[in-house]
C-alpha cells in the first residue's frame, strides 16, 4: 500500500475518545522517535508539539493544529459482570445511541458490546446522552475508551471509511506533511510545528488549555486549525480541500486566509490535479475560533467529512465516516505548500493591498 494511503490507514484505526487519548499521544510519540528531525513536548494538559526547526529560528512559527479525540465513551465503572457504565462524550444525538454497537478497548483487549440504557442531555438544539450503559460480555477497565463499533480505516473505490476519521484524518494529514518534510535534506523556512490538542469534541478543552496556560504556544505563531467537517450542500466531497473562512460561531484571520488562498490558487496553478475550494462551514465551531478568541492569528482548512459524528441523518442509525480520499491528499499538498512559503507571508495584508489599488491607481483619474 501507498506510504500516504497507509498512514491515513493507521491513524484513522487508533482507539481514542475525548479525554482517553492516551493510545494516539504513544502513537505520535514513536513517530518522532522514529524521525531525528523531529522532536516533541508535552504540556500539563496533555498536549503535543511536534516541531521541525526551520532556516528562520527567531521567525514567526507556522502551527498546524489538529486535535487527537473523536466523539465516543469512557468507561466508568461496572455496574455488574456484564453491564458497564460510561460517560458520552462527543455530542451525538440520543437516538442514535440506543442499540449502538460499541467498542472497548483495554490494553490488548477488545470488547464488543451494545448500548441499551442511556441518560439525556443538551447540546445546543440536540439531545444528547450523557451516561450510558452498555451490555459487555467481560468486564472493563475504568478509563478504557470506546468507539461506535463501525470498523477501521479502509478502502472503497475513492472513498476511505472508519469508525473515526474526525479528527484523525486531519492528524495524519498533519502528519504526513511534517514526514514529508522532514524527509528532505533542506529545512523549511520557517518553523513547522504540529499543536496536538485533547477533547475537542467536548468543548476544546485541550486548546483552550493550550492558550490558558501556554507552555507550547508562543503569541505570534501562526495557527492553521485542521478538521474534518460535516459536508456541506456548497462544498461537497471530490471537490477538493476547502480553505475555512469561518465556522457556526466565527470568522477567522482575513489576512491569513487571504494568504492561504492565494497559496491554493497558485498550487492549483502548477498541479492541474490538485483541487480546492473556499467556504465558511458551519456545521460545527471548530478550534479556530478558540484560538481567534484569544488573540492569536488563526486560519482553518478542512476537507467534507460523510455521516459526522458517526451519525447517517439519511438512515437515521450510526455509521462509519467517509472522506473522498482526494480531497485528504489535496489537504496534505497544500500542507507542504504552505510550509515551503511560509516566509511570503504578510499579516498587514500587502499583497491584497497591492492588488486593490493596482486598479485603483489606473481608474482613480476618473474620479475627477
Amino acid at each position: 500500500m501507498k506510504r500516504l494511503e497507509h498512514l491515513l490507514q493507521e491513524v484513522c484505526s487508533i482507539p481514542t475518545a475525548p479525554f482517553a487519548e492516551q493510545r494516539v499521544i504513544e502513537y505520535v510519540r514513536r513517530f518522532v522517535r522514529q524521525r531525528p528531525r523531529l522532536r516533541v513536548l508535552r504540556d500539563e494538559s496533555g498536549n503535543l508539539l511536534v516541531t521541525l526547526p526551520g532556516r528562520k529560528r527567531a521567525a514567526p512559527r507556522w502551527v498546524f493544529a489538529a486535535h487527537m479525540d473523536h466523539p465516543g465513551f469512557v468507561a466508568r465503572k461496572m455496574i455488574d459482570p456484564r453491564t458497564l457504565e460510561a460517560d458520552a462524550h462527543g455530542w451525538f444525538g440520543i437516538e442514535y445511541v440506543i442499540g449502538a454497537r460499541v467498542r472497548c478497548f483495554e490494553g490488548e483487549r477488545e470488547i464488543a458490546g451494545k448500548v441499551i440504557e442511556a441518560t439525556r442531555a443538551r447540546h445546543d438544539l440536540l439531545t444528547v446522552p450523557k451516561r450510558v450503559r452498555i451490555r459487555v460480555p467481560a468486564p472493563v477497565a475504568a478509563g478504557a475508551p470506546g468507539m461506535f463499533d463501525q470498523g477501521t480505516g479502509r478502502f472503497r473505490g475513492k472513498q476511505f471509511l472508519s469508525r473515526g476519521i474526525d479528527d484523525q484524518g486531519g492528524l495524519a494529514a498533519a502528519l504526513a506533511m511534517i514526514d514529508a518534510l522532514s524527509a528532505k535534506s533542506g529545512a523549511p523556512p520557517r518553523d513547522v510545528c504540529l499543536l496536538l490538542t485533547r477533547a475537542e469534541e467536548e468543548g476544546f478543552i485541550g486548546a483552550v488549555a493550550a492558550v490558558l496556560k501556554p507552555m507550547l504556544l508562543r503569541g505570534s505563531d501562526r495557527i492553521i486549525a485542521i478538521e474534518c467537517s460535516a459536508v456541506q450542500p456548497f462544498a461537497p466531497q471530490g471537490n477538493g480541500v476547502i480553505i475555512r473562512v469561518g465556522d457556526k460561531t466565527s470568522v477567522f484571520n482575513s489576512s491569513l486566509t487571504f494568504f492561504l488562498t492565494q497559496q491554493a490558487m497558485r498550487l492549483a496553478a502548477n498541479d492541474k490535479s490538485f483541487k480546492f475550494q473556499r467556504a465558511l462551514m458551519p456545521g460545527g465551531t471548530c478550534e479556530a475560533t478558540v484560538y481567534d478568541a484569544y488573540g492569536y492569528t488563526a486560519a482553518a482548512v478542512c476537507i467534507p467529512l460523510g455521516n459526522y459524528h458517526n451519525m447517517d441523518r439519511a438512515k437515521k442509525k450510526i455509521a462509519p465516516e467517509h472522506i473522498d480520499l482526494g480531497d485528504w491528499k489535496d489537504m496534505v499538498k497544500l500542507f507542504i505548500h504552505l510550509a515551503n512559503n511560509a516566509g511570503q507571508f504578510s499579516e498587514d495584508n500587502t499583497p491584497l493591498k497591492k492588488r486593490i489599488e493596482k486598479r485603483y491607481n489606473r481608474l482613480k483619474k476618473l474620479l475627477a
